[in-house]
């Protein structure tokens, strides 16, 4: 079985910016903007707990999550074809 990498990729862009900037809120909503620089803004370049924060967040995470996925998927898909038994039709 192969993996369609397009749709993948586009997935796990999707879930893991969504999941960032969902996050982001969560945390401005329960303890207030605080602006300090997080582990996560040492990755992504603007990140940190604001309004301007999540959106870069969103922005980082989808195009991290695209090529995670891409590169997932790619190398499942590579693997899985080499490691596929051949069928002796008998």
């Amino acid at each position: 079985m192969k993996l369609n990498v397009k749709a993948l990729a586009l997935s796990s862009g999707i879930i893991w910016g969504l999941g960032l900037f969902v996050l982001t809120w969560w945390i401005i909503a329960f303890e207030g903007q605080t602006g300090e620089q997080t582990i996560i803004g040492m990755v992504y370049r603007g990140y940190n707990i604001s309004a301007t924060g999540s959106i870069f967040g969103l922005i980082w995470g989808f195009t991290d999550g695209l090529i995670g996925g891409f590169i997932f998927a790619w190398l499942y898909n590579r693997f899985a074809s080499k490691s596929s038994p051949t069928l002796n039709a008998s």
